[in-house]
């Protein structure tokens, strides 16, 4: 009896063993499939984390947090690769504080196990980072790393970048559950990053469309060229992120270019320089008509002459102004060397926007023909009236007091009224030479060719060369009363004289005076600089003095004891 009891509970134990084992099993089963559907739901809510914001720098800071959250990694890191496709351009990390971020220095490029990603744009998961071959190590101060998993982000069926999961908590591996979830955040980051893209390129096309009713607001309005070439480069700086923007115009007669505009990162020492097209950066532009762009422009050799100041700037875009053979002038844009280089979908809106200085410049070019046309025309006016209203007048004055004269019994009186007629004599000769000079310049195009007009625009072309204008003042009938040949000398005594300036004398000031008294024409060129050396170069003195010389005239040249140099060129004037 006793061994039928043992064997009736032996079969009782039986079953309520198989149930039990049937109970675990089941709540593990419960417990995955919770597990699973807490990994889910944490999947879910890292895409709608991701999905939510717009400006791109958030989407990749919420990309990598996601990341680090749905594998249970304590760090993370989104990579984004350069335009050349083989470096690091941007770096994204979660689990390093800033102070550790300073103390390992320079962000990865791409080398070691990071460049294997880029260089095999798979999924990669590995137990412990130093057994890896392409293992490149770690510089000082770094975390320890071990575990490892990696996914690229496509968007568009391109490599944005890639997700660099390490050191799994727990002290666990990555899994394959763990590259499936993170390859799935990949693909959903992906999305973002396009949507944020286009997002970000919507607002610049948004920018630029402002900017560009700016500036046609202001060109309509009647704004001058200056004022437009700088609203057009402050906006282009702006929008671009740059650092430095510049517009350079050709100068007349040479084959150079000058910079006429700077703004920005050290704008002071750019304007007024002189570029040559040949072999430079700006040249390379301007005779092309197209864009062209410089990785580095601290480093490039092409970019200007002379002592560097480019220092701090980094990559940078030459866009003409204008189009074909009709270019204007150049727009040079410069950002600052920790920023990305320009890419084809910013060149294109600036080319647009380099039209618009190229519509300024036309406008204002035109508005200025326009009101040389009213002061052509004004001039002409002032002739007609001078000679039929002024001078008749004057002649029937003179000749009213010589009939007078006759009359006057007194010595001293009459002799007075005598020198009153004469007076007026010269009075009608210097209005008629006046007539003869406002005519001669309405039919040369507004004064062109006037001796003025002249040594106006050589002071004007030599500014740049000098690195500040200088002053100039006028007195006399200086186009009516030099004749041509006596001119063409003095232009180029002037000419000479301010490129000796600004090649030896390191002035910072230079005074032209031009003064004619109806005998002689007088030529002073004075600057505050070092003086010249002894024992220097004088050719360019000698042919002044030999030009003076054979007008008749002499030439002068004195220092003073502060410094600076003053050079007088007079010479008689009269039939020649």
């Amino acid at each position: 009896m006793e061994g039928s009891g043992r064997d009736e509970d032996a079969r009782v134990r039986l079953p309520q063993l198989r149930l039990d084992e049937l109970l675990e099993e089941l709540q593990s089963r419960i417990d995955a499939a919770r597990g699973t559907r807490d990994r889910v739901h944490s999947l879910l809510e890292a895409v709608l984390s991701v999905g939510r914001e717009l400006e791109l720098e958030q989407v990749l800071h919420s990309i990598v947090e996601a990341a680090a959250a749905v594998v249970e990694a304590q760090y993370a890191a989104l990579g984004v690769i350069g335009p050349d496709g083989k470096r690091l351009s941007a770096f994204h990390t979660v689990g390093v504080s800033e102070e550790e971020i300073a103390r390992i220095g320079h962000y990865p490029e791409g080398h070691g196990i990071l460049g294997e990603l880029i260089r095999h744009p798979e999924p990669l998961r590995v137990a412990k980072l130093s057994d890896h071959p392409a293992s490149y190590g770690f510089p000082p101060h770094h975390p320890p790393m071990n575990t490892f998993l990696g996914v690229p982000i496509r968007v568009r069926d391109q490599v944005f970048g890639n997700l660099y999961l390490t050191e799994k908590r727990g002290g666990a591996q990555f899994d394959e559950e763990d590259e499936s979830v993170l390859s799935t955040l990949a693909v959903a980051a992906g999305v973002a990053i396009d949507n944020a893209r286009l997002y970000e390129e919507s607002r610049q096309r948004e920018r630029w469309l402002r900017a560009n009713a700016e500036i046609t607001h202001a060109l309509m309005s009647g704004s001058e060229r200056g004022t437009a070439l700088l609203l057009i480069a402050e906006r282009a700086r702006e929008i671009t992120g740059a650092a430095l923007a510049v517009v350079a115009v050709p100068m007349a007669g040479t084959d150079s270019l000058t910079v006429e505009l700077a703004i920005g990162q050290g704008a002071d020492s750019h304007r007024g320089l002189v570029v040559p097209v040949d072999g430079s950066l700006l040249g390379r532009a301007f005779t092309a008509g197209a864009p062209v762009t410089s990785p580095d422009i601290a480093g490039d050799e092409r970019v200007f002459p002379g002592p560097q100041r480019l220092d701090e700037l980094g990559p940078a875009v030459a866009v003409p102004i204008g189009s074909g053979d009709s270019v204007r002038g150049i727009a040079l844009l410069a950002r600052s060397a920790d920023r990305n280089p320009f890419t084809e979908e910013e060149i294109e809106p600036l080319q647009g926007f380099a039209a618009q200085a190229a519509v300024a410049m036309e406008l204002a070019e035109r508005r200025q023909d326009a009101e040389q046309i009213a002061v052509l025309e004004e001039r002409d006016r002032i002739a007609r009236d001078l000679h039929d209203l002024a001078i008749q007048r004057l002649f029937a004055t003179g000749m009213t007091l010589q009939s007078a004269g006759r009359f006057i019994e007194h010595k001293e009186a009459s002799e007075r009224v005598l020198r009153a007629v004469d007076d007026l004599d010269e009075t009608i000769k210097i209005i008629r030479s006046t007539i003869f000079g406002l005519r001669s310049r309405a039919a040369a195009g507004g004064g062109a060719t006037g001796l003025r007009a002249r040594v106006v625009r050589v002071v004007g072309e030599a500014a740049p060369l000098l690195g500040f204008p200088p002053s100039v003042r006028m007195e006399g009938l200086i186009d009516t009363d030099v004749p041509k040949e006596t001119a063409d000398h003095l232009v180029a005594v002037l000419s000479e004289s301010l490129t000796n300036i600004a090649r030896h004398a390191r002035a910072d000031r230079a005074d032209v005076v031009l003064q004619t008294d109806g005998r002689e024409v007088r030529l002073t060129v004075a600057d505050n600089g070092v003086g010249i050396p002894s024992g220097g170069r004088r050719s360019g003195l000698r042919n002044m003095a030999e030009r003076a010389q054979q007008l008749g005239g002499t030439f002068d040249v004195t220092g003073s004891a502060g410094g600076g140099t003053t050079l007088l060129w007079r010479v008689p004037v009269g039939e020649r």
